[in-house]
């Protein structure tokens, strides 16, 4: 699987919210119920997030799915 620019920008946004939030990937995964290794992934641009995951993301972040594609 190749890296896309959509899912790259996608990973560094992401990661500069959690950042922003003080947020560890650890703490984010268990505030979406996602895993921790699995947004290591997404921030790396390895996984192509699904739109549930992208809501449960921004859900957990207290921001709406829109910001994380600004």
């Amino acid at each position: 699987m190749s890296i896309t620019p959509t899912r790259k920008q996608f990973g560094k946004r992401l990661r500069a919210l959690r950042k922003k939030a003080g947020m560890s990937q650890e703490e984010l995964g268990f505030r979406a119920n996602l895993h921790r290794t699995y947004i290591g992934a997404i921030e790396r641009a390895e996984q192509n997030v699904s739109v549930d995951n992208i809501h449960k993301l921004a859900k957990a972040l207290k921001v709406s799915a829109e910001e994380l594609f600004k």
